[in-house]
């Protein structure tokens, strides 16, 4: 069970708001709860991937990709620091023409009791401002992302085929 979750319906189908969510690098143009980035390999994010966020209010941390299923749009990432194990989890569901994203955060450990005392406050903030971005980056002009304007493309060869 996670110890914090945030939900929220983007107006677009969950294959253009899959293409933002993965393009990682660019996270920093839709939530003011990451300030950078940094990919640490070449290439599509994949099981093993890692990357080194940026935060207000944190520390650098290095977060690795534990999980990823393409088809059923669901990601999770780990860090750990201090003796506590934080996993990101990050998953969408088609509802009608829309999506459903379901952001959560849980942390283990021995220091979890501390870590959510102290950090409860400022994941339930972040989660939801990363929600609430990427809903309005979506919605208020879906097709200006190139990620989802290439998969778009190859959709549209791949059918005229």
């Amino acid at each position: 069970m996670s110890d914090f979750r945030y939900e929220v319906e983007i107006r677009v189908p969950p294959s253009r708001v899959w293409s933002v969510l993965l393009d990682v690098e660019r996270w920093p143009e839709w939530t003011s709860s990451v300030t950078r980035i940094q990919r640490m390999e070449v290439g599509p994010i994949s099981m093993g991937s890692r990357v080194r966020i940026l935060q207000p209010r944190l520390r650098p941390a290095v977060w690795c990709v534990t999980s990823l299923d393409e088809k059923r749009r669901i990601f999770a990432w780990t860090t750990r620091a201090f003796g506590i194990k934080i996993i990101g989890r990050h998953q969408l569901e088609a509802v009608k023409n829309n999506t459903r994203l379901i952001l959560s955060i849980e942390y283990s450990g021995p220091l979890k009791a501390i870590a959510t005392h102290f950090y409860g406050d400022l994941s339930r903030d972040y989660i939801a401002r990363e929600a609430n971005g990427l809903q309005k980056f979506c919605e208020s002009n879906p097709a200006a992302h190139p990620v989802i304007r290439a998969a778009e493309h190859s959709q549209a060869s791949a059918q005229s085929s």
